[in-house]
């Protein structure tokens, strides 16, 4: 069955088992040529567009003599492409297919993907998710193993995992380019969040209750339907990869209050961090998880030890938590971190506009650098040859130079607004890339999408996670 699935998703993805001529064409033109040194005069015919079937058959020839290439050249040449050129080339020939599935199931493959726009369709079906490339400025579409998508409430995107809650409010992993699927320990392990029973002990409602550690904090517990806790429960959730034990473990931010809990793999539950509240985000660098306040504070935390601990590595800069604000920590490439802060504006005419725009605008981004040794924050003005990736995902810059296609100094952004989501499901979604510079907006494309769930960045991965959580 799980065979059966993957087939289904990488099919649906490229839309033919075997790529046509123009399929064939697209992926040599784009990538091929460049790193196997075929003809110039060869790519002016296809530029030109005259002569096609003739330099298709050009093409060809040169196809058949790339499928008589060693395995381990093939190998070597397939690490270099995209994914969404990765998979189509594992369709041409048997030899290429055997390529592709060695790098995939060795791990071997390592090139750094651009992050697409993963968002739903009323159009595509329940179950299908849709992946906006940024390099291509096309879409493909996803068929994804259950509980439904369109269904769900996307709450985290890491490392190619979505994070989403069933309409039972517990929580899934999915890789949408494996297929690969994870549940997580259920949501009744979390601390603030209690089953209630009918006279058969089935479970029909959560009781959620206030309580953050805090002296003094105790209000009364609210009663949910199963479907409807996720809505007020969760706020964002990580993927993260730990190095040294080559295991992956989840962190949550979730209400009351936007605390933190994680689970290890093989973990039956979650585990609480109550020492502190109101995070924004999370990542995961040398060992150490480190968490960010909506008052500018970051905490790290040691999640190796048999004692979890926490150490304050910022101090608050705001005193009270600005609702036109998001926070996040980014790792940086030249090392270091940075926290970013990005600003809404509400326009005078609250209602969308005709071109659909919402309500709320991000109108500006301001970037600071940590300095550890202070435990202060030093703003610059500029990422120059960055880029930020901001939203529902892992909080990321990258640079430039590897992505040539993306706009340096410039941040590409989703909707993640800290209230509860069914409050957004009919507002239009705040989504596009802001000039750092001068902070002009552009969009990443027409609305394309459906507002349930938000959309949001992915870098797709191949790997997979092989083990999961247990029960």
């Amino acid at each position: 069955m799980a065979a059966c699935t993957r087939a289904a998703t990488m099919n649906s993805l490229f839309g033919v088992v075997a790529p046509g001529p123009k399929d064939l064409w697209s992926l040599f033109f784009r990538i091929l040529p460049k790193l196997l040194g075929l003809p110039a005069s060869l790519m002016k015919k296809f530029r030109k567009g005259k002569n096609f079937h003739l330099a298709l058959a050009e093409l060809e020839t040169s196809v058949g003599t790339l499928q008589e290439l060693p395995q381990e050249v093939l190998m070597d040449i397939f690490a270099t492409l995209e994914i969404c050129d990765l998979i189509r080339a594992g369709y041409v020939c048997s030899s290429w297919r055997s390529a592709y599935t060695c790098l995939r199931d060795l791990g071997k493959y390592k090139h750094s993907q651009t992050p697409c726009l993963l968002y739903t369709s009323r159009s595509a079906g329940k179950n299908v998710a849709c992946l906006y490339s940024l390099v291509e400025n096309r879409t493909y579409k996803l068929t994804l193993p259950g509980p439904p998508i369109r269904r769900s409430l996307l709450i985290g995107s890491s490392n190619g995992w979505l994070i989403y809650a069933d309409k039972r409010s517990e929580l899934h992993l999915v890789n949408p380019i494996t297929g690969e699927q994870v549940s997580l320990p259920s949501v009744i392990t979390i601390e603030q969040v209690k089953p209630i029973t009918d006279g058969s002990g089935i479970i029909h409602k959560y009781k959620l209750s206030w309580y953050s550690g805090h002296v003094h904090e105790d209000g009364t517990p609210m009663r949910y339907a199963l479907d409807k806790l996720r809505e007020y429960l969760y706020f964002k959730a990580f993927v993260f990869l730990d190095p040294c034990t080559r295991s992956y473990f989840v962190v949550l931010i979730h209400h009351p209050r936007f605390q933190l809990s994680f689970a290890r793999l093989g973990d039956d539950k979650w585990t609480w961090l109550p020492q502190n509240t109101e995070y924004r985000d999370c990542m995961y660098m040398d060992g150490l998880l480190y968490a960010l306040t909506a008052h500018g504070e970051i905490n790290a935390f040691d999640l190796t030890a048999s004692t979890v601990t926490m150490k304050v590595i910022v101090n608050k800069i705001e005193s009270y938590p600005s609702a036109l604000k998001s926070w996040y920590i980014i790792c940086a490439p030249w090392g270091g971190l940075l926290q970013v802060w990005r600003t809404f504006s509400v326009p005078e005419q609250k209602d969308e506009d005709e071109d659909g725009d919402p309500c709320f605008h991000t109108t500006k981004i301001t970037i600071y650098e940590v300095d550890l040794k202070a435990k202060d924050l030093v703003e610059t003005k500029s990422l120059s040859n960055h880029i930020l990736f901001l939203g529902h995902n892992n909080s990321l810059c990258l640079s430039a130079d590897e992505y040539p296609r993306l706009k340096a100094n410039h941040a590409y952004y989703t909707d993640d607004r800290s209230e509860p989501p069914v409050a957004l499901k009919s507002v239009p979604r705040d989504i596009g890339v802001l000039d750092l510079e001068n902070s002009s907006r552009k969009k990443v494309a027409s609305q394309i999408w459906s507002n349930w769930p938000c959309p949001t960045w992915i870098t797709p991965n191949l790997t997979k996670m092989n083990l999961a959580f247990s029960k």
